[in-house]
């Protein structure tokens, strides 16, 4: 029997305002000293009032817009009841009935652009920190309410992913979108980007969908996966074998690798949810939609679709490009630094490839480095491709690939211009004709063999002789130069 899994995600993004979502204490809790970014609103004490943070409020439209989102005219908070001991209120100041963006989407490049639906973006706040700890025998729980009020956006899907391939992509596309218009970090292992996975299984020609199990507690990618893959065989299992599937909460085990029932799952009714009396319904105008639409960048898929068409890059190529916003801005920008007349498809493809290859290198070897401490600027690195095309005022200097790269690597140490790096450090292409004969003359006397190759027929034999003019100059003799000259002296030897 062949069976179908129907899984749908809830992702909570931790905002990156400054305040917190009700309270002017700040959100920045990470690294700081518990129980220190406390205020009368984040702790619940009585008589505390709500103000809504509009820093926010903007994030979530900006988050509407990117997800293809309507944004509605009108939206409310709700008070959301539960009792758990992190939640200082006894109540969480959520959104239920009238959330701020609905009926957006997620295409899935990876799976023929498979549209995954977007029901809804609401507004919420987060909770406390609580740790458990068992040390000699002895349980207790320890309180951090720093991250308590911190804003966050719920993003919900429709039941509309089929595997842990799926959710992988759709995760990592989110993530991306989230970083590209700055309204979070997105990082699963600091906690400030948290998903659930909302699983069924039914048989494949089956409408009726089968009974959703939540599963929390995954704070890597590659922890969603495995816990998507383990619950969809358990189910599997679980019906091939009568066991009826109960609508339950799970938690996924890093250690055992499954997972594991908390507790059965909550009905909206069971929260009991009503208008917040402390916070009036907030108006969103159109004009500040526009407002919000017109400052955000171009997102990455369109981006990629642009390099594409406009440049002719591959797909690999303008994946790469677009993973980060810094990165692809930083490639445009050096493009707009470019003359025009060398604004061409062969000179922005070798831009892109000494972008992905030695940036990304240097960039993957100081990952700790933050994008804007790079030394050099897009201006330097145009300056660098315009030397290498030996074009305007840089018509005194000729440089090959692998001066490129030496240059390059030390514009990213040092920051020096490219210009002042060829010229402190004689990097220029070697093309007199005078220096590079005396070479060559000594290289091809020293190597009697090649000689004897060339004369028995073995064009190769030049080729080898090239190699070593290359490695006596360092890269620096002209190729077409000294191909001549090499040419030049064999020919005397016939």
């Amino acid at each position: 029997m062949t069976y179908k899994a129907v899984i749908g995600l809830e992702t909570h993004v931790q905002l990156n305002t400054n305040s917190k979502m009700f309270s002017s204490s700040s959100a920045k809790y990470q690294n700081s000293e518990p129980n220190t970014l406390v205020d009368p609103t984040t702790m619940g004490l009585p008589g505390a009032l709500p103000v809504v943070n509009i820093k926010a409020v903007e994030s979530a439209i900006k988050i509407g817009i990117a997800l293809d989102c309507s944004i509605v005219e009108s939206t409310k908070f709700d008070r959301k009841q539960y009792f758990y001991p992190d939640l200082m209120k006894g109540y969480q100041i959520s959104q239920f009935d009238e959330p701020i963006c609905i009926n957006g989407f997620i295409m899935l490049e990876k799976k023929n652009n498979k549209k995954i639906r977007i029901n809804r973006v609401h507004m919420e706040e987060d909770v406390a920190k609580l740790t458990h700890i068992n040390s000699n025998g002895n349980s207790y729980s320890i309180l951090d309410i720093n991250r308590s009020g911190t804003p966050l956006m719920e993003i919900v899907t429709e039941p509309d992913l089929g595997s842990s391939d799926e959710v992988i992509e759709y995760i990592e596309s989110l993530q991306k979108i989230i970083r590209y218009i700055k309204v979070g970090s997105a990082n699963m292992e600091e906690g400030s980007f948290r998903c659930d996975a909302n699983i069924s299984v039914k048989e494949e020609r089956e409408e009726k969908l089968g009974t959703k199990v939540e599963i929390k507690n995954m704070n890597r990618i590659s922890a969603v996966a495995e816990a998507v893959d383990y619950e969809i065989k358990r189910q599997i299992h679980d019906i091939e074998n009568n066991i009826k599937i109960i609508q339950e909460t799970r938690g996924w085990s890093e250690e055992r690798k499954k997972t594991i029932p908390q507790r059965t799952k909550e009905e909206s009714n069971d929260y009991r949810y009503f208008p917040e009396p402390d916070i009036p319904p907030l108006t969103i105008k159109s004009s500040w939609i526009d407002q919000i639409r017109n400052k955000l960048p171009v997102l990455p898929q369109k981006r990629k679709e642009n390099y594409i068409k406009n440049y002719q890059l591959n797909d690999y190529d303008a994946s790469l490009l677009t993973n980060d916003i810094n990165f692809s801005d930083f490639f445009d920008k050096t493009i707009n630094f470019l003359p025009k007349k060398i604004q061409n498809n062969e000179t922005i493809k070798y831009l892109a490839n000494l972008m992905n290859g030695e940036f990304n290198r240097l960039l993957n070897n100081n990952s700790s480095m933050e994008f804007n401490k790079i030394k050099f600027t897009e201006k330097d690195l145009a300056e660098l491709i315009m030397i290498y095309k030996s074009s305007c005022k840089y018509k005194s200097y000729k440089i090959n690939n692998k001066i490129l790269k030496n240059v390059f690597e030390q514009m990213w140490h040092t920051g020096e211009n490219p210009e002042k790096i060829i010229k402190d450090n004689n990097l220029s292409i070697v093309t007199d004709t005078d220096e590079l004969e005396s070479t060559i003359y000594n290289i091809i006397e020293s190597n009697p063999k090649a000689v004897e190759d060339f004369l028995s027929g073995k064009e190769q034999s030049k080729k080898f002789l090239l190699g070593q003019v290359m490695k006596a100059t360092k890269g620096q003799a002209d190729p077409s130069v000294s191909n001549s000259l090499i040419n030049k002296i064999l020919d005397k030897k016939k």
